[in-house]
């Protein structure tokens, strides 16, 4: 199966990641703008900024473990590195989206914001990511996301406006879409599911349909030689 998926994104220029990936990337690049003079991260400083409870929807609660394994999925695609620094007695992480996804600081700003949140406005692009880049109009956030969705593997696309707004939102490209549902009023995103797990369910239950079937047929065959048995009889 991972062999298949790698073969996959090899022909296609832009890596597909999960929500767990999508939110490691979006910290990192984060938090290389917000915060330079503590980036590159350690892993528990990238649990704590994949933790936080501002800047961030839906909120989560990953382990160790999970943000661990994210960050090697990302090193696997290209799109983070480990560095280990003299005199650090931990390895730090840092991403390589610049490179890897030919972005400029403008447009890892709006990534950072769309790995983050979910799908926004072009206003609340524009508000939201004035901590990592300081957009001077809402006409300079709408021509930098012109540039990340005309590209030859868009970065972004829109979507329809929320029920009772006119604005279209922007989601990124690096996952599957989200699902859109209402709650008290507000507008909230689900994650689009892990295709792999979507794909183990699958198979989890065409094994079982088939267990069943097998279970069927020996009911079939038992009944079938009792008969048999009871025929044979007449004869001897």
């Amino acid at each position: 199966m991972e062999e298949a998926q790698l073969r996959e994104e090899s022909e296609s220029e832009l890596p597909k990641l999960d929500f767990e990936q999508c939110r490691v990337l979006g910290s990192l690049i984060e938090k290389e703008l917000t915060t330079p003079e503590y980036y590159p991260m350690t892993l528990n400083s990238l649990l704590n900024a994949c933790n936080q409870k501002n800047n961030r929807s839906p909120r989560v609660n990953f382990s160790e473990e999970q943000v661990s394994h994210s960050i090697d999925q990302l090193r696997t695609k290209g799109l983070a590195f480990r560095m280990d620094l003299v005199g650090s007695r931990v390895p730090k992480f840092q991403h390589h989206s610049e490179k890897k996804l030919d972005l400029i600081k403008p447009e890892r700003a709006i990534l950072a914001e769309l790995l983050n949140r979910g799908p926004q406005t072009g206003g609340q692009l524009r508000s939201r990511a004035s901590r990592m880049f300081d957009f001077e109009s809402l006409s300079d956030v709408e021509e930098t996301i012109t540039e990340m969705q005309d590209r030859d593997e868009p970065l972004v696309m829109d979507m329809d406006p929320a029920p009772g707004q006119k604005e279209r939102r922007w989601r990124h490209t690096l996952a599957p879409p989200p699902a859109v549902e209402e709650s008290e009023g507000s507008t909230v995103y689900v994650p689009a599911p892990d295709p792999s797990i979507e794909k183990v369910e699958s198979m989890e239950t065409e094994f079982k349909e088939l267990r069943d079937e097998v279970e069927a047929l020996r009911y079939q065959i038992r009944e079938m030689s009792d008969d048999f048995r009871e025929f044979k009889k007449q004869f001897d």
